[in-house]
């Protein structure tokens, strides 16, 4: 499949009824083939023609896969568990799998050691740090976010210490 070709599909919303997950349609096999093929879970997802974001195929443990639908997402189409979902999957080609926010940008671009560090870290706990730092609607606290996550991997030999990293996040408010 070239790349940012999309493939289309008719999903149902469906609840997990877990703790651990929540919501998500499920992806059917022959087209979670075709992206598992290529060797990445990594794509992009629009539902309903309207809403796109970057997520993984997820295995449901019985050979299928799914995409978690988090409640944000939901709310902004009114989609509730039973509802036909039209959905439509393409590679994701990005870099990191979700946008790197600008603020992080230009720090890791200014601090060498603070590229090294995140760069050092997996795919996963980059997506991880970008999803923390570009949560935030203010660039003001996504500014604040970026230094304190770079200031955790700098004070922590470049590991990843969530519990630590969460209180500073809390402590810099």
């Amino acid at each position: 499949m070239p790349t940012g070709d999309a493939i289309e599909f008719t999903s149902v919303l469906e609840d997990f009824n877990s703790s651990l997950w929540g919501h998500h349609i499920v992806v059917p096999e022959a087209i979670a083939q075709v992206f598992l093929s290529q060797g990445s879970r990594r794509v992009v997802c629009r539902l309903n023609g309207q809403v796109e974001f970057q997520c993984a195929l997820m295995p449901k443990g019985d050979g299928s896969y799914f995409i978690n639908i988090n409640k944000k997402l939901r709310d902004k189409l009114g989609l509730k568990p039973g509802m036909a979902i039209q959905a439509s999957l393409r590679e994701d080609d990005s870099t990191y799998g979700l946008p790197m926010p600008e603020e992080l940008r230009e720090l890791l671009r200014q601090d060498e050691e603070g590229d090294r560090l995140f760069h050092a870290l997996t795919p996963g706990k980059q997506r991880s740090l970008l999803y923390i730092v570009g949560s935030p609607k203010t660039s003001d606290t996504r500014l604040r976010r970026a230094i304190v996550v770079i200031e955790h991997l700098r004070n922590n030999g470049g590991k990843l210490n969530f519990r630590k990293l969460n209180e500073g996040l809390k402590q810099s408010r």
